[in-house]
């Protein structure tokens, strides 16, 4: 039986890059959205279904045998656990056999809601009895590209002193995760970081100078637990800089005017 491969949060900025390399693989490829109008993508089947009240996720997984995992809401993140939940109830109704998570380095380090989120999502994951494995992956150009975006409205962009960073590209995390999802469950595997440590600082006069914005850079001590903790490198795995692309080549082809 084909490895017919299941992709959650298919439209988002990881989810996109997943699906478009789980397409190449040759395997049956689903996505999964809220949406009721499917996207029309050649080689995929669309599912509509809601992870956070589990409606429409017996059809969508039903002969599923490998899910990846990139569905989040970031901006109302507490709704995580409760879709992981219904998401894992719902594969192993299924019988699926194998569920491939991304995550992020330093969530067990660093004592941000979200990365609490993440860290508890890896624990029911592990739980679920379900075969599984996990990536933790650094911080997405994409993702650290929009958040600049936003902050440059104003004239001053603060950024934590002191915090390393280790951007790594999306791509490359998708390929690797698609590469795990046609593999048995493996675990909790190594982190994947990209292949140069910044300061947040330094990434984001970077970016100013690329957008060609006329804006402050101004390092803000994060006190507490939490600032801490970004101090002691917890954002970043030097030991697992196997990323290629690098935040320059990143700016000169997606930012730079």
């Amino acid at each position: 039986m084909d490895n017919v491969i299941m992709v959650t949060g298919a439209t988002g900025v990881l989810g996109r890059e997943v699906l478009e390399r789980a397409l190449r693989t040759g395997l049956p490829v689903r996505a999964l959205t809220r949406r009721t109008d499917l996207p029309a993508t050649p080689g995929v089947s669309w599912f509509t279904g809601d992870l956070t009240t589990g409606t429409g996720l017996a059809e969508a997984f039903a002969g599923v045998r490998t899910i990846i995992h990139c569905a989040t809401d970031i901006r109302r993140f507490k709704n995580d656990i409760p879709a992981f939940r219904q998401l894992l109830a719902a594969a192993e109704r299924a019988g699926v056999e194998h569920v491939v998570n991304i995550s992020i380095i330093g969530v067990d380090r660093i004592p941000y809601p979200y990365y609490r989120i993440k860290l508890e999502g890896e624990r029911l994951l592990a739980e679920s009895g379900i075969g599984w494995t996990n990536l933790r992956a650094g911080q997405f150009p994409d993702l650290l590209n929009t958040a600049l975006r936003v902050m440059s409205k104003s004239p001053v962009i603060p950024m934590p002193s002191g915090t390393a960073c280790q951007p790594v590209d999306q791509g490359e995390v998708a390929d690797r995760l698609v590469e795990l999802a046609q593999g048995g469950p493996a675990g909790r595997v190594p982190d994947m970081a990209g292949p140069t440590v910044y300061s947040a600082v330094r990434l984001a006069r970077d970016w100013t100078r690329a957008a060609g914005k006329r804006r402050i850079v101004l390092p803000v001590f994060v006190p507490g637990r939490m600032g801490a903790a970004f101090r002691t490198g917890a954002l970043t795995a030097p030991d697992r800089a196997v990323g290629v692309r690098t935040w320059e080549e990143y700016l000169a082809a997606e930012v730079a005017r």
